[in-house]
């Protein structure tokens, strides 16, 4: 093998395209499982539909290499209060989606180890689906906050800029808004089959919590998760089944059940590195030594956590390239129509931020002024602005 090929970073340019592959089919996964979000929509089969979907786009790229490809993080479909993980399997009670529902899809694509990872929210739209109204209240305060919130951190994550810098950002735009950052959730840099837990940007930061800082250099990549509750923002577990576990690779322990041996080698086979959900699991019997290797920590499940009833929590999740030239987003969403009565407009330090661009290129880096949410940046992402009728997704 060549030193060339041997070279996991992005600037190898293999590398590169194998990010912008697998982010290419999260792109048409996420948008055909974003056309089926409807009123009675079942949950089960919107996430059995964008895990076959990511698998049926796999096959179709790099065909003739044997690289290991696939889903990166199963696709999970959580409703208004529900924070995330709710990946619901074939025996579990049928959910499904009203309209009015506030949603949060997120899936994660892989080749060869390197990953897209991506997050969404929406609005399920009404059995008439000509209307022309805006979903308003707290449902719009919440989206508006967790995007213009991972705007900015997009922004910010260019070289030579802080971690702490984002930090700060998303709870003053959170506090714009009346909502807060949820507790627990961290945005971090990856590599191939690797998260890199030493660089992490905490969602929202303690005040006796201990946060090592860092500046962002080139050809880092970044995978960021941006949630926000119209809440308090501190979630916790209830009695939903956990349905999605991730290996554990610093762990070794002899199993005594032949369920949990068969189990720990089919997971170590099909998913050694990204979470899996348990209906990739075909064979049931499996799942009898699920809690033997919980026990012995060889599996870290991912529970479902829920905010209080009556809450709401928003999220936009993408990865981040980080090149010489641009600071590249891989994922981007229509997004929902919604209008809320809080603004960014009147802050002076978001506005310097969202003024922001993420090309480094010559011509970008002229001094620029200040945006407006009515004028927003779109190099080299389209926005919309979210009160805008302009967009919907339906």
């Amino acid at each position: 093998m060549s030193t060339k090929e041997e070279k996991t970073t992005l600037d190898n340019p293999a590398v590169y395209e194998k990010y912008r592959a697998a982010g290419v089919i999260l792109d048409t996964v996420f948008k055909d499982v974003l056309n089926n979000v409807k009123h009675g929509a079942s949950i089960l089969e919107l996430c059995q539909h964008g895990d076959k979907l990511i698998l049926s786009e796999c096959a179709k790229v790099y065909a003739k290499k044997k690289y290991p490809k696939g889903v990166a993080f199963p696709t999970c479909v959580s409703v208004n209060n529900c924070v995330g993980h709710f990946s619901p399997l074939p025996d579990d009670p049928p959910v499904f989606l009203k309209a009015g529902d506030l949603v949060k899809i997120d899936m994660g694509v892989h080749i060869d180890g390197y990953m897209a990872s991506g997050g969404h929210t929406c609005i399920v739209p009404p059995e008439d689906e000509n209307t022309e109204n805006p979903t308003t209240g707290r449902a719009a305060d919440v989206i508006c906050a967790a995007y213009f919130a991972s705007e900015c951190a997009l922004r910010l994550c260019q070289p030579g800029r802080s971690a702490s810098e984002i930090v700060n950002i998303i709870s003053k735009v959170a506090q714009i808004f009346k909502c807060n950052p949820v507790r627990g959730v961290i945005s971090q840099e990856i590599s191939r089959n690797h998260v890199d837990e030493k660089k992490i940007i905490p969602n929202y930061l303690e005040s006796n919590a201990k946060f090592e800082d860092f500046k962002f250099e080139q050809y880092q990549v970044y995978c960021f998760d941006i949630i926000l509750s119209t809440g308090e923002g501190k979630p916790k577990e209830r009695d939903t089944r956990t349905t999605v576990f991730k290996k554990n690779r610093d762990e070794i322990y002899r199993l005594k059940l032949k369920a949990a041996q068969f189990l720990h080698k089919e997971v170590s086979t099909r998913y050694p590195y990204f979470p899996f959900s348990l209906r990739a699991i075909e064979d049931k019997r499996a799942r009898l030594g699920l809690k033997e290797c919980v026990s012995h920590n060889l599996l870290t499940p991912l529970p479902v956590l829920w905010e209080k009833n009556g809450e709401l929590v928003a999220q936009f999740k993408f990865t981040v390239l980080i090149t010489p030239t641009q600071s590249f987003k891989m994922n981007s969403f229509p997004l929902p129509f919604v209008s809320s009565d809080y603004s960014i407009d009147n802050d002076d330090e978001i506005q310097q931020v969202m003024a922001l661009s993420t090309n480094r290129s010559a011509s970008a880096n002229k001094k620029k002024k200040p945006q407006t949410t009515e004028q927003m940046d779109t190099t080299p992402v389209s926005y919309t602005h979210l009160t805008l009728p302009t967009k919907r997704i339906v």
